[in-house]
């Protein structure tokens, strides 16, 4: 069985937490739903399911017609108890499709900030280790402002409260990014978010210098964390 990647645009890949996948034996199969390809019919075959991020939002899908189609998706997986992973547009399509609300914030939030986990992300399995507070990269206008019912906080920011979700025992949302390296990071300072927000590149890339280290520490032993806890090899 393989793990399910729904990808929205060429730049956001599985990054390191594909990596990490890929070396503990996972197969991936990727779903390029920017070039074209169609949200799988069914769930057949299919171990657990990642949303990567993207620059829409929610409710383009008159633009982009597969977003309904992969929230309807992802409802019938985590109905069906198939591990979810979402990643910022990710998170957002699982809480969304699970009764929650998306909306726009009052300032967007770019570059690196700090997130806190909450009494419960101190206390989830997934979490174990991580810091209480640390240093993550955000690229998104738009946030989770109210999480699906029964949905459980982990961790939150000064601007967006939901940072990361649980719903039920194994969907997991992040709004942050974790999954990048440096290179990843310096592709994706150039989206054209940044500049249209009036922020500096080159001050991000300078910025993340002081913490990135221990980003992609942390950032390492959540991808081991989601392969230990949602996808199981033994279980694949």
């Amino acid at each position: 069985m393989d793990l399910l990647v729904l990808q929205h645009i060429e730049s956001e890949g599985p990054a390191v937490l594909g990596a990490v996948l890929h070396g503990y034996g996972h197969r991936l199969r990727t779903v390029r739903l920017y070039a074209g390809a169609s949200v799988p019919a069914d769930l057949d075959d299919v171990a657990g399911v990642i949303s990567m991020g993207g620059p829409m939002n929610v409710d383009q899908a008159g633009q982009y017609p597969w977003l309904d189609q992969e929230m309807q998706y992802l409802k019938a997986a985590h109905e069906a108890r198939v591990p979810i992973v979402g990643v910022c547009l990710g998170a957002q399509l699982i809480a969304a499709a699970l009764g929650g609300e998306v909306a726009a914030m009052a300032e967007p939030e770019i570059g690196w900030y700090p997130i806190k986990l909450t009494f419960p992300g101190m206390t989830d399995s997934l979490m174990t280790g991580m810091a209480w507070e640390s240093a993550q990269f955000h690229l998104h206008g738009q946030e989770v402002a109210k999480l699906p019912a029964g949905a459980v906080p982990l961790a939150g920011s000064e601007r967006c409260g939901n940072q990361a979700f649980r719903v039920g025992m194994t969907t997991y949302g992040f709004q942050y990014h974790f999954e990048w390296d440096r290179l990843d990071l310096r592709e994706m300072v150039k989206d054209p978010f940044i500049g249209q927000a009036g922020l500096s590149r080159d001050a991000i890339l300078k910025q993340g210098d002081g913490c990135y280290d221990e980003y992609r520490r942390l950032g390492d032993r959540l991808c081991h964390a989601i392969v230990a806890y949602l996808f199981p090899i033994d279980k694949r």
